[in-house]
């Protein structure tokens, strides 16, 4: 295993009108029969999801029939999110409300307490520490890394979602599938506790879809294997790949947002200090990110003379993408992910495992 995070804390921040929109989810009691896109089934457990990420690690467990509502869309960034009074209202008819937890859902308990949802909370990121916000060189030890993942799976049932719980991390775990993995087992126990939910099920689909996650870590792994470990640089849109350059031993030059809240501005002192890493590093590459406007991307890229990724070829950070599309799914969005950077190292990956394919 490969584990190097950091332990650190964040308060969640207040929403915006949260308390209006919860009496506005009250009327609508009498007259909703769903509240956001994907609630599907009208019969059974009724579950609510918060991310991109969440929803599709819920779906693999329980079907794409089960009664699931999905708060974000796709391409919409959890740092900025602000729920809808039928969002508020599919929280206070929820069973279980499953998050990626980590501190990504600043406005979540705010949420929370005015739908008056009194379900299984389920926080995808109980038991596994989080990297600080510059943290990308630190614990490379793989001793201490396997040290900590043993750590995350003998306390990962003792941890609980508070207010004051994951402080300053950096919360994009599941870029990293082998903390994908650990997620999707947070999810199945949570599930397994949530009345009219069968757990036999949820437990064999649970096992086939670690077999594909743990297929798609090697994969990525053997193809990163391929380049030399000084070659592997990286330049994204914002700090979101915190894990998977751990995960992965690359070396992150820098970000054109540097943050790993996608909601931040770089100065112009900061996009010269980006150019001048990149020509000093000699980076091939900036990568733009799907749920993120381009264009500051594209002119750092512009200025240091090195190709950009965008449009159709941005990564799947903060968000997965809509039907149709690479990052339709998580698998597919890491596939996507893992392409591309191999690509801008001068390297075509191998086959697909055949447990990805189809």
């Amino acid at each position: 295993m490969r584990r190097r995070h950091a332990d650190s804390r964040r308060p969640l921040a207040p929403v915006a009108g949260v308390a209006m929109l919860a009496a506005a989810a009250l009327a609508l009691t009498g007259c909703a029969d769903s509240a956001a896109s994907g609630s599907g089934s009208d019969s059974g457990a009724k579950i609510v999801v918060t991310t991109t990420q969440v929803g599709d690690f819920t779906r693999e467990l329980l079907g794409d029939d089960a009664g699931i509502t999905q708060l974000l869309s796709a391409g919409q960034s959890a740092h900025s999110f602000d729920p809808s009074a039928a969002q508020l209202l599919a929280l206070t008819e929820a069973d279980a409300l499953v998050v990626n937890g980590a501190g990504l859902e600043s406005w979540l308990d705010d949420a929370v307490k005015a739908s008056g949802f009194d379900g299984e909370l389920i926080d995808a990121s109980s038991g596994i520490e989080l990297f600080g916000t510059d943290d990308h060189e630190a614990h490379a030890d793989e001793g201490a890394a396997e040290e900590h993942a043993d750590e995350a799976e003998e306390h990962g049932e003792e941890a609980e979602h508070t207010e004051d719980e994951h402080g300053e991390g950096n919360p994009h775990i599941w870029t990293d599938p082998e903390l994908a993995e650990h997620m999707v087992e947070n999810i199945t126990d949570g599930l397994a506790a949530v009345p009219g939910i069968d757990a036999a099920t949820v437990e064999s689909n649970e096992s086939a879809y670690l077999d594909k996650l743990s297929a798609l870590d090697d994969w990525i792994e053997e193809n990163v294997a391929k380049v030399p470990v000084e070659q592997r640089l990286l330049v994204t849109n914002h700090d979101a790949f915190t894990y998977f350059i751990a995960a992965y031993d690359l070396t992150f030059v820098g970000s054109v947002i540097p943050s790993f809240d996608d909601n931040a501005e770089p100065s112009a002192a900061e996009i010269d200090e980006l150019v001048a890493k990149i020509r000093e590093t000699g980076v091939k590459a900036v990568f733009s990110e799907a749920s993120i406007s381009p264009k500051a991307a594209e002119t750092i890229a512009t200025e240091s003379g090195v190709k950009v990724y965008s449009g159709e070829n941005a990564l799947y950070g903060d968000s997965l993408g809509a039907a149709g599309t690479d990052g339709e799914t998580y698998l597919s969005s890491q596939e996507h992910n893992a392409r591309l950077i191999l690509e801008s190292w001068g390297v075509e990956p191998s086959a697909l495992p055949a447990v990805l394919q189809g």
